[in-house]
């Protein structure tokens, strides 16, 4: 036996071998492989010709805390800072369809996002906000139909064509079975309320992006780069077939999919999934259903990785950020989000969310990965990532579609979620997976303070603004709106319609759901 060492394999973050040197027998000029056009099927290389040459990005950072007059403010800031989208984060009694006055919501109340328990909330945080002059996007899930109506009865206060209302809800419940938990109802309901929603729109408000299907929840939970394209693809196929089911055609509500996925640290791993991601789906739904160009096209939102920020000096934060934010540019996103550096400790500081917003500005203006289009096309490595990306979420596609399709793979898709996960804790503890501040590079310092707000004064002012609000109602009409929801739900009506009734009368977010969770019942996992 030879005394040799061999050294161990280098990897990518999520397991892909990584050889020394890569040369052209690792991109082959195979027809499958070729890169192809900006702006053509199957779109490797971006959705738009010119992509950020005739326009960047857009600069929508998440944001949401408190009550709507404080987000409110935050929102202003951002716009007069040069942000160029909105994005709303919801506490998780607002996620759960419960009132701040609710026993569920005691505690939790404008902690993680905004608390929005009416129409009224709704008018207030867009207080001084034309909604024709922005785009919106709502990341909710269980309540979206809800969240969607009230934006809607906004508008229509304001004089604004549905058929201007453009912005996004993600609208993704079943990355919530598989990975983050703010669901409801039972999985076929909800899947009724996501086409009831998708049909609404396609009639009523056709700029609005009626799902935007997450990766990024799934990626936060502990996948790797192929397990993330491969599960939210599958999820995305699932919403594919039921709104297919329900009489829609996918050249109608194709175009106005949208996706939404994780940047993490392994620059040229992340810029090689969002490409592969794009190419897959493209080839999928041409693949299926003969789709057009238009309706095949993966238009996505990214995020940078919030589950990769340390509490330890977190100004190596802004570093981390930048690099996830310059993968998400060089993988050619549409929109981006990214985090600030103290996220990991609190709600972020308008001090590190302006810095954070500055990150997009300078890789926008100064750092030149904007002049050209998908600016590493063709480098051995890249290419050759790409391609592995996409054979491994098609191996994980061919599971999931052998149990009958992502409704029916949750517990799958859980399981290699929960074994990545594992290993990588694993690694980090080890020490084989570096992160500076925490494992390397270790400073004995606390983390700085970082001010939070007084919950318990906040939820009781949101408490007695419901208060107010029911006192003020017609109770003929709240009952009259509330069996005309149930009646719907007992039956194939779409939904969309009495809700946008039922938010104007105004029937708060808690007792539309209620109503929804008499008919239907909660999901028991």
């Amino acid at each position: 036996m030879s005394d040799e060492r061999r050294e161990p394999a280098v990897t990518t973050d999520s397991g892909i071998e990584v050889r020394p040197v890569y040369g052209p027998a690792d991109a082959p000029d195979d027809p499958r492989t070729q890169l192809g056009e900006p702006g053509a099927y199957p779109f490797t290389r971006g959705v738009y010709p010119t992509m950020y040459r005739g326009r960047l990005w857009t600069m929508r950072q998440y944001a949401g805390f408190g009550t709507a007059e404080e987000t409110n403010r935050r929102y202003h800031y951002l716009l007069e800072r040069g942000q160029t989208g909105l994005s709303v984060a919801f506490d998780l009694p607002t996620q759960m369809g419960y009132d701040s006055d609710h026993p569920m919501a005691q505690g939790e109340v404008g902690r993680v996002g905004v608390a929005i328990d009416s129409i009224d909330d709704m008018r207030v945080l867009f207080g001084g906000i034309r909604l024709d002059e922005v785009s919106t996007s709502m990341t909710i899930n269980a309540t979206a139909a809800v969240l969607l109506a009230m934006y809607v009865a906004v508008g229509d206060e304001q004089g604004v064509g549905r058929d201007r209302l453009s912005g996004t809800v993600q609208n993704d419940v079943l990355k919530e079975y598989i990975a983050r938990g703010t669901y409801i109802y039972p999985v076929a309901p909800s899947l009724r309320l996501i086409s009831d929603l998708m049909a609404f729109c396609a009639r009523e408000v056709p700029r609005w992006n009626t799902i935007s299907i997450s990766g990024y929840h799934i990626r936060e939970a502990g996948s790797t780069a192929p397990q993330e394209v491969a599960f939210t693809l599958a999820n995305g196929l699932e919403y594919v077939e039921r709104a297919r089911a329900a009489g829609l055609d996918i050249e109608d509500f194709g175009p106005r999919l949208s996706f939404f996925f994780a940047a993490h640290n392994d620059l040229l791993e992340e810029v090689a999934k969002f490409r592969a991601a794009r190419r897959l789906w493209a080839r999928l739904l041409r693949e299926r259903y003969g789709a057009s160009d238009q309706a095949c096209r993966l238009r996505f939102h990214t995020q940078t990785g919030g589950s990769t920020l340390t509490a330890q000096q977190p100004l190596n934060n802004v570093v981390r950020v930048t690099v996830q934010a310059l993968a998400a540019v060089l993988g050619g996103t549409q929109s981006l989000h990214t985090n600030g550096y103290d996220e990991a400790l609190a709600l972020p500081t308008e001090e590190s969310a302006r810095l954070a917003l500055r990150t997009q500005q300078i890789l926008a203006h100064e750092s030149g990965v904007t002049r050209t289009v998908d600016p590493l096309a063709g480098s051995y490595y890249l290419e050759s990532l790409t391609d592995e990306i996409e054979r491994r979420a098609r191996d994980y596609l061919a599971e999931i579609e052998a149990m009958g399709g992502a409704a029916r793979a949750i517990e799958y898709m859980q399981d290699e979620i929960h074994r990545s996960a594992y290993r990588h804790q694993m690694d980090i503890e080890a020490g084989v997976r570096a992160v500076v501040g925490v494992n390397r590079f270790v400073e004995d310092e606390p983390p700085p303070e970082v001010p939070q707000p007084d919950y318990s004064a906040l939820e009781a002012r949101q408490k007695a603004r419901l208060a107010e609000l029911r006192r003020g109602r017609d109770e003929a009409e709240v009952r009259a709106a509330a069996d005309a929801v149930r009646r719907a739900a007992e039956g194939d009506d779409n939904l969309l319609p009495p809700i946008v009734a039922a938010v104007k009368v105004p029937l708060t977010l808690g007792e539309i759901s209620d109503v929804l969770r008499e008919v239907w019942g909660t999901y028991d996992a």
